[in-house]
Formats: structure tokens, sequence, C-alpha cells
């Protein structure tokens, strides 16, 4: 007998209708949809939403997955998001941290070179125990990169951005310090200059500590109040979890950097003012150079860092480090290397007096 020969169609409907009639049965991964203006047993099958599975035949509804997990891809059960972080083992991590070793040992080799030569003039012409300085900071940055690779624990997201900000901030109040050295050893050659009872390695190393004191206590603030700390991200990227090192109070983070941008601009108007002065004390125009390059790359990394997530914002802040510091050992230290191991003619105070 029929739907419509029985004398209630309705209760003949909510048996099980004949296959060759109406709808077959949805299989898991999908949910039933009922057809408008038909019987309840005929419906359409269709697949469970993003997010959401269903692990029976005929549901009527897809149930969700967990916030940290996401169905599979017959959407017919729930399995873990997998976690995503800047490794050692992909081909960024491994560039990255190869790129880091490279500069660190070109850093120590000119650190060597240095200390070798550290008796001839080109050496001792603007304080050579700054140069020393300034040398092993940025062996440290290039170091502390390496910080900003691998799975985030609690200890490394509190150690990279502050040790990293600390590095930073030894070597531009360096780099400053060198500069007012520059300007001062220039002036005090002047008869009747009253600079000369300024000169000496006190106020340059008076400014590298103020500096870095300062930076330090920017940082304290900052672990003491609200320090960074390991974030499983699981909004940013669909069917995955980022896991990433929250700066906790992002005014003290911008705080830092913004005090480094600050060591760098006033480095780099004194440099740039003085870059004409004569050849002897020709520091000043490759601290000009490098200021140049350290503030391009980070104004470029600014709106870069803030457009990007997860582990290529990581990358992004260790292509500054590493680029900022191999523009800072470049432009300052190579080209003293070259004339100390290529043209030792001019590394002699004759030299340094014919062309002042």
């Amino acid at each position: 007998m029929s739907c419509r020969q029985a004398e209630k169609p309705e209760a003949s409907c909510n048996k099980t209708p004949p296959q060759a009639k109406c709808s077959e049965s949805c299989p898991p991964g999908f949910r039933k949809l009922t057809r408008e203006s038909e019987p309840i047993c005929c419906f359409d099958c269709i697949p469970c939403p993003q997010g959401e599975i269903s692990n029976q035949s005929d549901m009527d509804n897809c149930v969700k997955c967990r916030e940290d997990h996401w169905p599979n891809h017959e959407r017919d059960t729930c399995i873990l998001k997998p976690i995503i972080f800047l490794s050692y083992e992909e081909t960024v991590g491994i560039a990255l941290t190869t790129s880091s070793i490279f500069f660190f040992l070109i850093n120590t080799i000119i650190l060597g070179i240095f200390i070798i030569y550290r008796d001839t003039p080109i050496v001792r012409a603007n304080n050579r125990g700054i140069s020393y300085i300034l040398l092993i900071s940025l062996m440290i940055c290039f170091l502390c990169s390496l910080m900003f690779i691998g799975h985030p624990e609690p200890v490394t997201c509190i150690l990279r951005n502050t040790t990293f900000g600390m590095t930073f901030s030894i070597s531009l109040s360096s780099i400053l310090a060198k500069t007012i050295t520059v300007v001062m050893a220039f002036h005090a050659t002047k008869p009747g200059s009253k600079l000369r009872k300024w000169m000496g390695s006190r106020i340059s190393y008076t400014i590298i500590l103020f500096c870095s004191l300062f930076q330090c206590i920017l940082c304290l603030i900052w672990l003491f109040t609200a320090p960074p700390f390991p974030y499983l991200n699981m909004q940013s990227e669909t069917g995955s979890i980022l896991i990433e090192c929250n700066e906790g109070s992002m005014i003290a983070f911008y705080c830092v950097l913004g005090f480094l941008g600050f060591l760098a601009g006033i480095s780099f108007i004194i440099a740039f003012l003085s870059r004409n002065l004569p050849d002897s004390f020709n520091e000043a125009k490759y601290i000009t150079f490098s200021m140049l390059v350290f503030c391009s790359v980070w104004i470029t990394f600014i709106p870069t860092y803030l457009s990007t997530r997860g582990k290529y914002m990581v990358a992004v802040e260790i292509f500054a480090i590493q680029a900022s510091s191999a523009g800072l050992l470049g432009c300052i230290f190579m080209p003293k290397c070259c004339i100390i191991l290529l043209r030792p003619d001019r590394n002699s105070r004759k030299y340094l007096t014919k062309n002042n």
C-alpha cells in the first residue's frame, strides 16, 4: 500500500520509505537537510561545515570540534590541530641559523684582527676599548637571534627580546660614544679649546653605562609588570595552532624599541653633521652609513612585523636583527680591516698626519 492509499498518510510516511522513492542514508561526515514542501523521509545529504563533524549515519546536526581539535579530511572525527612554530628543521629556520653562525664567525675574525693589530694607528684612532665593546655586543646580537628559533618556552620568551634590547643598546651607545669622541677629538685640536680636559675614555664609558642602565631599567619594568609568555594562538590560522611568544606589555616592547631608535637617530644626526671632518677622523663617515642601514632596516621592519603572523613574524624579527647587526659590522669595521690587511701603508701615523 502506498502513502496515497493509506488512511493516515503521515503515519505511513514515518515508516522507512522505499529507497527508490526517497533518500538514501547519509554517511558519516554529512548531515541531513530536509527538503521543503516534501515529507520528512525525503532529505539531502550535505557535508558538515568547517570545524564540525558527524561520526554516525543520518545525523540531523554536525558536532563542533573542541578549540584545539580540527576535523579530519572525511569530517567524521576530530584530530588534534598541528602546532606550528619556527623550527630548526625547516628551510627558513636552517637559513636563519646558518646566517647567524656565519655572521658570528665573521665578527669573531674581525675582533681577532683588531686584537692582533691593537697597537696600530687605525685601531687606536678612535678608542679601541669601545671598538672591542661594540664587536662583542654585536657577537651577542647575532647569537641572541637563535633564541627566536625553536619551540617557545617561558624562559626563551622572557630572555629573547630583553637580551636583544640590552645588547643592541650597548652596541648603539658604543656607536654614539664613538661619534661624540670623533667630534670632540677634532675640536680639541684647535688652539685654546676647552674640550681637551674632557678627552679620554671616561666620558665614552659613561655614555655607554648610562644608556645601558636606562635600557636595563626599561626591561626590568617590562619583566615585573607584564613579562612575555608562550601563547597558543588558535585563531590566526585555520586548522592549526600557532605557538608564539606574547609580548605581554606591547607598550613596554615598543618603549624598548623606541629607545634603540632614539640612540640610532642621535648617532646618525651627529655623525651626519660631522661627516666632513678631516680624513684622519673619517670614522664619522662609516658611522653615518651604518646608521643609515640600521634605520632603514628597522623602519621597514615595523610595518612588515605588524602585517605578518606566526613563524613568519618571528622570521622577520630575526632578519631585522641580523641585517642591522651586519650593517653595523660591515660599515664600521670592514673598511678598517681592508686597510689593515690589504693596505698596510695607510695604517701608519705618518699617513694619518699627512692627510689631516
